[in-house]
């Protein structure tokens, strides 16, 4: 088992956002609400599939809604532990840990939160290896298995229970829905899951690898060496374009953050025009209209001096940023996959083409 301590915390905060492709929730507010609980003699505790039995439940645990409003409306802070027990209630069993729905950002914290005020560990996986808008996008459930029953409370504890729905994508219209009209922000536990099970549909350590970025990120920027090749180096990435956010279109519609960017080229790229789409996440890249990177690989925005990373909810005009390009985990790039996570699934016309053969994972 691994509990945490504060300095984890600080390089998980780094590495789950720029895992979050600019989703998953504002990622200060995942770590500041888990260093309280630290404080408060919390044990945040982390454990490897080897450490649980196969036939032991885990409840998939995270945060849904805007990011926009996720950094605006503030929470109770015990939602997901209310969401997992009357889930476990609900269904007559016994829950032995949490695992994330996705490692970005905030949501990367939200079960480990849940899983320490229940005296429970998270498991060291999650089914994005990033972040996505959607609840079908999992890899839990890309073999037809539905996340039905779900369990959502908001933060006047108000409790929505959804069953006996397939598939995935229809639960996650259905959840969006009551999403907006909780408004905006809830915490959603999906059916529990056998370690057995989970084992074959995840993605495995990613809370880990959150950390290794973070940690490369911070080793970085004390000893002088540049952040960004750090965190390329850790990932296999590379940095795609490198320029000045000049235009910002963000709104939200139907529970989402939805909008476009436009960065101008600097240094190396002079003269050329990336322009970013996205949809809580950032979802293709396109450089003088050419694409340079689309789902379901990542990519990151960070700011070009420090490397830190920047959320689709905090991107504005005047920020100096790299724009990075991450190999999607080869779970999200099987024909299977790309169903749910490729870029025809967002809308685009066109093949998902890697950025690597090496992917990660």
């Amino acid at each position: 088992m691994w509990d945490l301590t504060a300095d984890d915390v600080e390089r998980v905060a780094i590495g789950a956002a720029i895992l979050g492709a600019g989703g998953g929730g504002n990622p200060l507010r995942g770590k500041l609400q888990a260093l309280v609980h630290l404080q408060r003699g919390y044990q945040l505790r982390v454990v490897k599939f080897e450490e649980l039995a196969d036939e032991a439940l885990v409840v998939p645990l995270g945060g849904m809604g805007a990011p926009t409003i996720g950094l605006e409306k503030i929470g109770r802070g015990d939602e997901g532990k209310l969401a997992v027990e009357v889930l476990a209630r609900h269904l007559g069993v016994q829950v032995a840990a949490t695992v994330p729905i996705e490692v970005g950002g905030s949501n990367s914290f939200m079960p480990l939160i849940a899983a320490a005020q229940l005296g429970l560990p998270m498991v060291d996986a999650d089914g994005m290896g990033r972040a996505f808008p959607e609840l079908q996008m999992m890899s839990f459930y890309f073999d037809g298995t539905s996340p039905s029953p779900v369990v959502m409370v908001d933060c006047l504890h108000r409790v929505i229970t959804l069953e006996h729905i397939q598939p995935a994508g229809e639960v996650e219209r259905l959840a969006r829905a009551m999403c907006v009209q909780l408004g905006g922000r809830a915490m959603v536990a999906n059916e529990p899951i056998p370690v057995a099970r989970l084992r074959r549909v995840c993605i495995p350590n990613t809370f880990e690898l959150a950390h290794r970025i973070g940690d490369a990120v911070m080793t970085a920027h004390a000893t002088g060496q540049n952040p960004v090749d750090a965190t390329c180096e850790v990932t296999g990435g590379r940095v795609l374009f490198r320029g000045k956010v000049v235009d910002v279109d963000r709104r939200i519609q139907r529970g989402y953050n939805f909008g476009s960017l436009r960065i101008d080229g600097l240094e190396a790229w002079h003269g050329a025009t990336a322009r970013i789409a996205l949809q809580n996440e950032f979802l293709i890249c396109r450089v003088d209209g050419d694409t340079v990177a689309v789902v379901p690989d990542l990519i990151t925005l960070v700011d070009s001096e420090r490397g830190l990373p920047v959320t689709t909810e905090l991107v504005r005009y005047g920020l100096r940023v790299d724009v990075l390009g991450l190999p999607a985990p080869r779970q999200l790039t099987t024909q299977q996959a790309l169903q749910y996570v490729g870029p025809r699934a967002f809308g685009y016309d066109e093949e998902y083409q890697p950025l690597t053969s090496a992917l990660r994972g």
